[in-house]
């Protein structure tokens, strides 16, 4: 079974219900403190922590004094605008005083499905994470459509976990678990401890959340399992609105795990090994060797240039002899990729004319 202290990248996903007290509108400051106290001791356990937060609208709402179980589109975003300060400074307030500095990050359904924006997007957090920082990523509520929606945090956890390689998903939620029935409604339904793989039974188990405020209910729950664990990301749903919730899911508190059986990165590794390349890279021996080694592909080490490509396409990577090493995906269009082939790094930007990045090809982002 999964545990937190274990995990090297986890991803905690809080819903509304949690956060924002359901009769009055007002932050819940006290359990947000006491889940600082948690993030803490999970970082000191040696863990890169992502918080996945609901809560904005919700603020927002009762600042605006908007009463009513559902908005108009007009109306949340401007309840998400307002929140959205209010949610930010909470978690800043809360996480300041144990040394932890933190950023937000709102995003749409559309910066996971284009290519560049989901790189992009991955870059900001990997960066974070590498400063120290625990990033508070929300839907951007203010801008998105019902067409460039994900709908609910679950789900959006559950790409963000896939898009920083986390290997455990934590969901905070108004509920213990999956159940066979919705347990509000069913008092013969029963809690599965683990689930080793979603099949079409288990799917057929999933109802409607029972909450007033969260969006996301159990089908979105299973939504997200499905996501996480194809990437090698282990899930959790548990119920968080007791003190400390982290550490009563590492002291075994009630909740259910959904299995992965492959490690995020070996299951990213074989996702880009699949894709259809669409443009080759030559390199030479010294790059060659460096790739077996575990390094980059820098552009001092590519020889040739060929295909049609835009920055985060696969790329066939071919040896001196044209025999070919592995696949990754391009950190720059075909255009650059031929301007700075076999330049050294400090040269890079005064060849394109504007800073970029170092690798052409991340190791992070190459199957060999």
């Amino acid at each position: 079974m999964a545990s937190l202290t274990s995990s090297k990248r986890v991803v905690i996903k809080i819903g509304s219900a949690l956060l924002v007290d359901r009769v009055n509108g007002v932050l819940r400051a006290q359990w947000l403190r006491e889940l600082a106290e948690d993030i803490t001791w999970l970082r000191s356990q040696g863990a890169d922590v992502v918080l996945v937060s609901s809560g904005s609208i919700a603020l927002g709402r009762s600042v605006l004094g908007l009463v009513g179980t559902s908005l108009p589109l007009e109306q949340s975003q401007a309840a998400a605008a307002v929140g959205q300060i209010k949610l930010a400074r909470a978690y800043e307030e809360a996480l300041d005083p144990h040394g932890i500095k933190t950023a937000q990050v709102l995003v749409t359904l559309e910066d996971s499905e284009d290519r560049r924006r989901y790189l992009n997007s991955r870059a900001t957090l990997e960066t974070l994470l590498g400063l120290g920082v625990v990033p508070i990523v929300n839907e951007n509520d203010t801008i998105a459509t019902d067409e460039i929606r994900y709908g609910d945090n679950d789900r959006l956890a559950a790409q963000v976990a896939v898009t920083v390689g986390a290997d455990c998903l934590v969901l905070l939620s108004d509920v213990d678990g999956f159940y066979s029935a919705n347990p509000g409604l069913d008092p013969n339904a029963v809690r599965y401890d683990t689930v080793e793989r979603i099949t079409p039974e288990i799917e057929a188990m999933a109802g409607d959340g029972i909450s007033g405020l969260s969006k996301g209910g159990m089908i979105t729950k299973l939504m997200a399992a499905k996501v996480a664990t194809a990437a090698g990301c282990s899930m959790a749903i548990t119920e968080g609105s007791q003190c400390n919730p982290l550490r009563l899911l590492e002291d075994g508190a009630p909740c259910t795990w959904f299995s992965a059986h492959i490690d995020p990165q070996a299951a990213r590794k074989r996702w880009i090994a699949a894709m259809k390349p669409r443009g080759e890279i030559t390199i030479d021996g010294g790059a060659a060797s460096a790739l077996k080694s575990g390094n980059s592909l820098l552009p001092a080490g590519v020889t040739d240039v060929k295909g049609s490509f835009g920055r985060g396409e696969p790329l066939a990577i071919l040896s001196p002899s044209g025999h070919k090493l592995g696949q990754g995906l391009s950190r720059y269009t075909d255009a650059e990729a031929r301007a700075i082939s076999g330049l050294q790094t400090h040269q890079i930007e005064i060849t394109l004319g504007y800073p970029s990045r170092a690798a052409l090809i991340h190791r992070d982002d190459m199957a060999l």
